[in-house]
């Protein structure tokens, strides 16, 4: 946090919180913090734009913690966060930030949690309420959470609240929200949505902008893999081996890879555990807590359950499975480098992927070195120093002398020498990870077949890069769900319901169109046949959605309506680009009155009722019409 050339001491911060800051090290504010929190202390409403790992926490709850009336026991500050694993994040931030600060009460209210245990410990007063949209309006509702003397509310990650489908849940929570509560709002991009809402809620905001710093990518070390010669499972095996690793995230797409991997590498002696949306709550608190306490150093993970994590001890993080966007690349490293901290990133990223990886260096202003994989002989020469090391070690043990007696009682037993004997116990001790190998390594072949495809790459020129944009544009399905707006289904059930059951992110979802009994959602064509089948089991809103593929284009918004509040963007992106932005022409210029009719904020209306929702809505589309439709979502996080 010492990014600045001024201290805490000298802001307007009373003695309790500057005396936990002082325990904790901190000394000077990170620019982010250095920007806001004079502005925040005196009361002014903010727009903050900075990117993860940039210290935005602190930066909005020191000002928070400062104004608390502790006698008070209704909420005076509520914290809206897209996710429950953030929201624990948050508040577990707020309170050390606050441990010098007797009687401060901060609750953490999400799904997947008992509502009843929730609302006795609101009963019991609560000074700070951070919690997800979707059990924050719950509360509202049941009467339980109260905001009538709620003082501040911020709205942290406000762009992936939008895009996970909240929107409407956000809005509501604002209009309930005192007149005169100040409003904080961080976002690391600002789509269209977005602005709308800080139009109508948000009075005379500061602006506070340090994204264009990405000081998330510049602690990170970038490093990336193409794929070639071994699969991927070995490939992470060789790295988690010859890095010099504390602790480390592996970020795969899917639930059940993280699974699947998970106990592969268990099998083969790494302490590794899997974190995704299907675990309980209580078991991924108690994950979180062991990668924290060195029970286990690797954690396989999807995107969403990871947000927010941050383990002092995690110096790597391995992206086994490349991400969909720029956003949640960035999201995922900076579960590294975290407040200063020096980390590292290594991309595993297969050859029709490399289009995605050239996009993440363009946005993030960074270049990626790319590193071979160590060759198994290495590896194994590894495995073996590391044995020295441990049995180094052990050379003082007291109980040697003991065993000394069974290797001779064994040495007559088994008519062997002392040599013969330790070679036995050694490839016992090797396992499914040997000391050596026999026989020429796959890579090496890989290597050399690589270097020969840069040549002729070379060569080719300009035409291979023609076929390979070509190749690209065919990584979407379209699917039909049986189930539609007659079934009270919104396009946040679909969303919800792809991202939790089948551990997809933001950016693998394409345009989704809700229809009366039906609804078509673009998905990726590198789906697992383990996830396809999760997809036709798949049940939204307790219906069967009975997913299959069909052959459907036409998600154009229909004449006569247009997105509630603003800027849309079309998502028919397999009819291509220019049919896109006719799309958007039409539905900017006929649909104002149907938006208007819907306050703002539904995305409902038409002709025939349907209803459209694109992930992309808001971003940068200007690639779309270069072949880069399926990776351009990243909504401008350059700043």
């Amino acid at each position: 946090m010492q990014d600045s050339s001024i201290q805490f001491s000298e802001l307007a911060l009373n003695d309790a919180i500057l005396s936990a800051l002082d325990g904790m090290g901190f000394v000077s504010p990170t620019p982010i913090q250095a920007a806001a929190i004079p502005h925040l202390l005196a009361g002014k409403d903010a727009l903050g734009k900075a990117q993860t790992g940039t210290g935005k926490t602190a930066a909005f709850s020191l000002p928070l913690l400062n104004k608390l009336d502790l006698n008070q026991r209704k909420p005076q500050a509520i914290v809206l966060a897209p996710t429950r694993e953030l929201a624990i994040q948050v508040a577990a931030e707020m309170k050390n930030l606050g441990r010098d600060i007797k009687g401060l009460k901060v609750l953490e209210i999400y799904g997947g949690a008992s509502i009843v245990d929730q609302m006795r410990a609101l009963k019991s007063g609560a000074h700070v309420v951070v919690g997800t949209p979707g059990r924050v309006q719950d509360l509202i509702n049941r009467d339980r959470l109260h905001l009538d003397e709620v003082h501040t509310f911020v709205l942290d990650e406000a762009d992936e609240m939008l895009n996970m489908g909240f929107v409407d849940d956000v809005t509501w929570i604002m209009e309930q929200a005192p007149a005169e509560a100040q409003r904080v709002l961080f976002s690391a991009t600002m789509p269209p949505m977005l602005k709308n809402i800080v139009e109508r809620f948000l009075r005379n905001p500061e602006h506070i902008d340090v994204a264009g710093k990405n000081h998330t990518v510049d602690k990170v070390e970038q490093q990336f893999w193409v794929v070639k010669g071994i699969e991927k499972d070995e490939a992470m095996s060789r790295l988690l081996e010859t890095e010099e690793t504390d602790a480390s995230i592996v970020f795969v797409r899917t639930r059940q890879d993280t699974e699947r991997l998970a106990d592969w590498l268990s099998a083969r002696g790494f302490k590794a555990s899997a974190l995704h949306g299907d675990i309980p709550q209580s078991q991924r608190e108690r994950t979180v807590d062991h990668i924290k306490q060195g029970v286990i150093d690797i954690l396989v993970a999807t995107d969403v359950v990871a947000r927010g994590l941050d383990v002092p001890r995690i110096t790597h993080v391995f992206n086994y499975d490349i991400p969909f966007d720029v956003e949640s690349y960035i999201h995922r490293i900076g579960r590294t480098g975290r407040a200063g901290r020096k980390g590292k990133a290594i991309l595993l990223v297969r050859t029709n992927q490399i289009r995605m990886l050239r996009t993440i260096e363009r946005v993030t202003k960074s270049s990626m070195e790319e590193i071979q994989l160590p060759l198994r002989d290495v590896v194994a020469q590894a495995r073996l120093v590391k044995l020295g090391q441990e049995l180094e070690q052990e050379k003082e043990h007291k109980a040697l002398e003991k065993f000394a007696e069974l290797v001779e009682q064994l040495q007559e037993n088994l008519e062997i020498d002392a040599t013969t004997l330790a070679a036995i116990l050694l490839k016992r001790q090797q396992g499914k990870r040997p000391l050596f190998y026999v026989g020429a390594d796959p890579m090496i072949d890989a290597i050399e077949r690589d270097k020969k495809r840069r040549k002729e790459r070379r060569e080719g020129g300009r035409d291979g890069e023609r076929r390979g944009g070509e190749r690209f544009q065919g990584d979407w399905d379209t699917y039909q769900l049986q189930v539609g707006r007659e079934q009270g289904v919104q396009v946040k059930d679909i969303v919800g319901a792809l991202a939790n059951e089948l551990g997809l992110t933001k950016g693998s979802i394409g345009a989704i169109k809700l229809d009366r009994e039906s609804t078509y959602v673009q998905l990726p064509k590198q789906m697992t046949s383990d996830v396809a089948g999760k997809l036709r089991k798949l049940r939204i809103r307790q219906k069967e959605a009975g997913a299959v593929v069909v052959e459907f284009t036409d998600f154009r918004e229909p004449r006569g309506r247009r997105e509630g509040g603003g800027g849309r963007r079309d998502g028919a992106r397999r009819d291509g680009a220019r049919q896109g932005h006719r799309g958007q022409r039409d539905g900017q210029r006929e649909g104002q009155r149907d938006g208007q009719r819907d306050g703002g904020n539904r995305r409902e209306g038409g002709r025939d009722g349907e209803r459209r929702f694109d992930r992309n809505r808001g971003g940068d589309h200007r690639g779309s019409h270069r072949g880069e439709r399926s990776f351009s979502r990243n909504r401008r996080s350059e700043g």
